[in-house]
C-alpha cells in the first residue's frame, strides 16, 4: 500500500513536535499511512526562507512573542510537554538529522527515535546537538545507539539528508513540518493538520 502522507521534518522545530504527536491519531481516523522524511530545516531556510533568521533578531517582534504563547496553548491541548525555549535553542540539528536518515528505511525505528528525541529536547531540555544525547535517545528507543551514530556520520546518511532537503525545496516547501497528501497537495505546520485530514477524507481511494 502506498503511503498517502509524507511528513518532512526536522527535530528542532516545536511545531513539528506537536504535529508529530498529533499525526498518528489523524492517520488512524482516516486509515491512511505516512512516510516520515528527515530534512535539515536550516538548509531550507537558507535556500528559500531567510526571513526566519531576520525575525529572530528583532528585539520587539510581537508576532514571534505571541507565537510562543500559542505554542504553549497547542501543547496543553495536545498533552505534550513543551519546556521551550531552552538554553540550547535554536538547535542546529546537523548531528540529529543524520541519525534520522540512518533510520529512514526502518520507519518504525525512525518514529521511535524521533519520539524520544522530541521528548529529550522539548521535555527534558537536553542538547539535541550533542551526539552523546542522541546515542542515549536511540538506546532508550531500543536501538543500538552506537551503531546508529556510526551510520549517521557515513556518506549514505549525509547524502539522504541532502537529497530529502533538496527534494522538499524543489516541491515548494519552506519549513518544518511540511506535509504532502497524495504527492502534490502540500500543507505546513501543526495548525493545518485539520486540512490534511479533510484532504484525506475528500479523496478516499
Amino acid at each position: 500500500m502506498t503511503d498517502r502522507v509524507e511528513f518532512f521534518f526536522d527535530l528542532s522545530s516545536p511545531w513539528t513536535c506537536l504535529a508529530f504527536h498529533n499525526l498518528p491519531a489523524l492517520l488512524e481516523r482516516t486509515g491512511a499511512s505516512a512516510r516520515y522524511r528527515p530534512i535539515l530545516v536550516g538548509g531550507v531556510f537558507n535556500a528559500v526562507n531567510p526571513a526566519v533568521y531576520a525575525a529572530r533578531e528583532q528585539a520587539d517582534n510581537r508576532r514571534l512573542a505571541h507565537s510562543w504563547k500559542v505554542l504553549k496553548d497547542w501543547a496543553r491541548l495536545a498533552g505534550v510537554p513543551m519546556n521551550f525555549p531552552s538554553e540550547w535553542h535554536p538547535a542546529k540539528s546537523v548531528a540529529a538529522m543524520p541519525f534520522c536518515c540512518a533510520l529512514e528505511e526502518d520507519q518504525a525505528a525512525l518514529v521511535r527515535f524521533a519520539r524520544g528525541a522530541f521528548a529529550s529536547y522539548f521535555g527534558a531540555q537536553e542538547n539535541l546537538d550533542d551526539p552523546a544525547v542522541l546515542i542515549a535517545v536511540a538506546d532508550s528507543a531500543g536501538l543500538d545507539g552506537a551503531a546508529v551514530a556510526q551510520a549517521a556520520v557515513g556518506d549514505d546518511a549525509k547524502a539522504r539528508l541532502r537529497a530529502n532537503t533538496d527534494e522538499l525545496i524543489a516541491r515548494g516547501g519552506y519549513g518544518s513540518p511540511t506535509i504532502f497528501v497524495d504527492g502534490d497537495d502540500m500543507y505546513f505546520g501543526n495548525d493545518q493538520l485539520p486540512l490534511v485530514e479533510a484532504a484525506l477524507e475528500r479523496t478516499l481511494p
